[in-house]
């Protein structure tokens, strides 16, 4: 029988009912991979590295919980960011016999390999967050990145507009080149700045990709853009990790709070530096929701089901149009912060306003009471 996939808001509703479980996705000696040999039917879940805090437990959180709650086994675990341990995690799944795996992948090729085992296997494969090129997965859950990107660019235009910046030169760091999402978020905030370069109301200036999404590599290149171009006024930033690198460049120039930083993902460091005005923006994705959807996808395959998903994605490399669960972003600012990412939980009052934070928390109204109007 062909079934509908749950929906996003049940997907919420639905997360409202779990309770926190621990990480099942820690860290692996070399010496072999856990869910090697036969064991009972499963799902596998291989996660990237430990670079943001989701990765590093997040979303294994919410997968265990929902699993959990289906009765169904799961078997998450993380690659550290190594591609060789990625494939061999892979290989040791499929080997063992799960019944469906999800895989948010470090890069293409390794992606490719794990979805290629899984495929001649018979095993439905789900890309998590990141579209493995030409890979072939039979599902894909993600936010929609081109919207992402879209966000971030209108930020930087509505912060710079606030300081009445005149002609301003915005560098742009880019996400990796080897992850794909970093192509989408790019290509949703270049055609909104490509407008204002063209209208010569600002001016492009320096652009590099950040290998890996490393926030030292970040470091290192804004350090050298800034030497390149002294009069950079605002950073379009593709996550808050590499705005967090920024930032601490600006400091060091006593630029900080002067010019506008962009970032993705809302993680704590990127959330206090909105608080302290030091970041112009983030972008938040649900975790949570987009868990729970992975999961239910997941849970219906492993039960034998035909999920049918309305929405399409065409893969860039091999044409072919893959069935996506997408999900929608929220661009963050100090007004919104309260009223979206506290009072949905995805970080506490208590953690967010810790020490010298507290007080830029009074001042944005973090904790006050917030009243939801009726649907």
């Amino acid at each position: 029988m062909r079934t509908k996939l749950l929906s996003y808001a049940a997907a919420c509703m639905l997360a409202a009912g779990l309770t926190a479980c621990s990480d099942a996705g820690g860290p692996l000696d070399d010496g072999g991979d856990a869910g090697s040999g036969n064991g009972p039917a499963r799902v596998g879940v291989i996660m990237p590295d430990r670079t943001t805090t989701r990765w590093a437990g997040e979303d294994s959180k919410y997968l265990t919980a929902a699993f959990g709650q289906a009765r169904i086994p799961v078997d998450i675990q993380n690659a550290e960011g190594d591609r060789r341990r990625f494939v061999r995690i892979g290989r040791a799944m499929v080997d063992s016999g799960v019944k469906v795996l999800i895989i948010a992948n470090i890069d293409s090729a390794s992606g490719k390999e794990v979805l290629d085992l899984a495929r001649k296997k018979g095993i439905p494969t789900i890309d998590y967050d990141r579209l493995t090129l030409n890979g072939g997965a039979d599902y894909y859950v993600s936010f929609d990145n081109v919207k992402v990107g879209e966000l971030q660019a209108y930020g930087l235009i509505a912060c710079l507009k606030v300081r009445k910046a005149v002609d301003p030169i915005v560098a742009q760091l880019n996400g990796s080149r080897s992850d794909n999402n970093a192509s989408l978020f790019k290509r949703g905030y270049d055609a909104p700045l490509n407008t204002k370069y063209d209208a010569a109301q600002m001016r492009k200036g320096p652009e590099q990709w950040v290998p890996d999404w490393d926030p030292d590599q970040a470091a290192v290149i804004f350090e050298q853009m800034l030497d390149q171009a002294p009069g950079i006024r605002g950073v379009l930033a593709a996550n808050d990790g590499i705005a967090g690198s920024v930032i601490k460049v600006l400091r060091k120039r006593n630029l900080n709070g002067v010019v506008p930083v962009t970032g993705q993902d809302a993680t704590l460091e990127g959330l206090r530096n909105i608080l302290t005005g030091e970041q112009c923006m983030t972008v938040y994705k649900a975790i949570k929701p987009q868990a729970l959807s992975a999961a239910k996808l997941a849970i219906e395959l492993f039960n034998g089901g035909k999920p049918i998903i309305p929405d399409k994605l065409k893969d860039p490399e091999s044409g072919a149009y893959v069935p996506f669960v997408k999900l929608k972003p929220v661009a963050i600012t100090a007004r919104n912060i309260n009223t979206v990412v506290v009072t949905d939980k995805f970080v506490s009052q208590a953690d967010l306003c810790q020490g010298e934070y507290l007080a830029y928390c009074k001042k944005h109204g973090v904790g006050r009471p917030v009243s939801h109007s009726p649907k």
